[in-house]
């Protein structure tokens, strides 16, 4: 079997080539149209590239990276102020600010590759690996020096095809779970998923549709999102500063940019009372998945109106409606989300430092980089 493998590196989606959709026919997060998102609307201390891995001169393998320059961050996150909060932002801050992400950092999931079936795995993750250290050498070049290399987010059985000399000795990490909701295929309605539910959680769910009494959801088009566009970016920004812990920040025209590229795929709901832009919720369309995105709020109407349990029905009810198979909760309000019936599925990532000492030392760096959180499982279904 020929093993010619070879790769090739692109710092903008003018430039991939023209079978690239071809392989991200399974995950629109590395489709073309998605990609273009991040080329006009990356934060701002996030640098991408395009990977097309080749076996003799076929392309047979795309990748993402993300180059994440935390010293450009306003805030790691302003809701946990401890001493272990202040030792964390210390290390990122000397020893961990420049982070290469096989991967994309922004989502949940295993959004970092997409190889053919056909080729042997093995060596296109070897040649990934060839191609993150290209990148490496180039930020390095560039008085950019990457501290960390990560690839993330795999489920146990995919961390598997790392299994290879090529990753021997790169710290095995587990993250913060993927919120995972499986649609049952007989539920057609919201009515399917309400009677699923034991006593204590139908009348969670009762009571927090009745709070939303005076509020009103509406579809969000194109021209809606850019006449709301302040508005919208001050409620995200404050739940995304308000979050544990950050390494991004959107930019404000980012949901713009993806309504106009993404069109009908991404779903934006605003909710309304008098005419006031009190809470948003967005989704994207993932071929039998729904994958949840950033959503923003008024703090003292949310907790009034329990608008945040309120938008993950909406979501739920959505995607049964309209015949989704899963839905993605992603990694943050774990135990609410639980009570919606969502459950953890443990993910897993692979980590090296640069600094060799640190490096040997990097599962006790790991500790204070990845914040725990402390949260209760709830089993809401009959």
């Amino acid at each position: 079997m020929n093993t010619s493998f070879s790769f090739k590196i692109y710092s903008n989606t003018d430039e991939l080539p023209e079978k690239w959709n071809d392989l991200a026919i399974n995950n629109i997060f590395l489709s073309r149209e998605y990609l273009k998102v991040l080329d006009l609307s990356a934060p701002q201390n996030m640098i991408c590239h395009y990977i097309g891995i080749f076996q003799n001169q076929e392309l047979v393998g795309i990748s993402l990276s993300q180059f994440l320059d935390l010293n450009k961050l306003e805030s790691f996150g302003e809701r946990d102020k401890c001493i272990k909060t202040s030792v964390r932002n210390f290390l990122f801050k000397k020893f961990s600010s420049h982070v290469l992400v096989i991967g994309n950092n922004m989502l949940t999931g295993q959004n970092a590759f997409s190889f053919l079936d056909t080729i042997d795995s093995a060596q296109a993750l070897k040649t990934l690996k060839l191609a993150c250290e290209t990148l490496k050498k180039d930020y390095n070049s560039k008085g950019k020096k990457v501290h960390i290399t990560t690839y993330q987010d795999f489920l146990e059985t995919e961390i598997k095809k790392f299994s290879i000399p090529d990753f021997n000795g790169i710290f095995k990490f587990s993250t913060q779970p993927n919120m995972h909701f499986d649609i049952p295929e007989n539920w057609k309605t919201e009515q399917d998923y309400s009677n699923a539910l034991i006593k204590k959680y139908r009348d969670q769910y009762k009571r927090a549709r009745k709070k939303a009494d005076g509020i009103l959801k509406r579809k969000m088009h194109l021209e809606d999102i850019i006449a709301y566009e302040d508005t919208i970016y001050e409620l995200y920004h404050h739940v995304a500063k308000n979050a544990p812990f950050n390494t991004f920040f959107l930019v404000k025209n980012h949901f713009r940019i993806f309504k106009e590229l993404l069109k009908d795929k991404f779903l934006f709901y605003g909710y309304f009372i008098d005419e006031k832009l009190i809470g948003f919720n967005t989704l994207i369309k993932n071929g039998k998945t729904m994958d949840t995105y950033f959503l923003g709020y008024d703090d003292t109407i949310q907790r009034e109106k329990m608008l945040y349990l309120n938008m993950l029905y909406d979501m739920i009810e959505y995607s049964i409606n309209k015949g989704f198979e899963e839905i993605i909760f992603a990694r943050t309000a774990l135990e609410i989300k639980s009570s919606v019936g969502a459950k953890p599925q443990k993910m897993y990532g692979l980590m090296e430092h640069s600094n060799p000492l640190i490096n040997k030392n990097i599962a006790k760096l790991f500790e204070y980089l990845e914040p725990e959180v402390d949260w209760k499982e709830r089993n809401p279904f009959k």
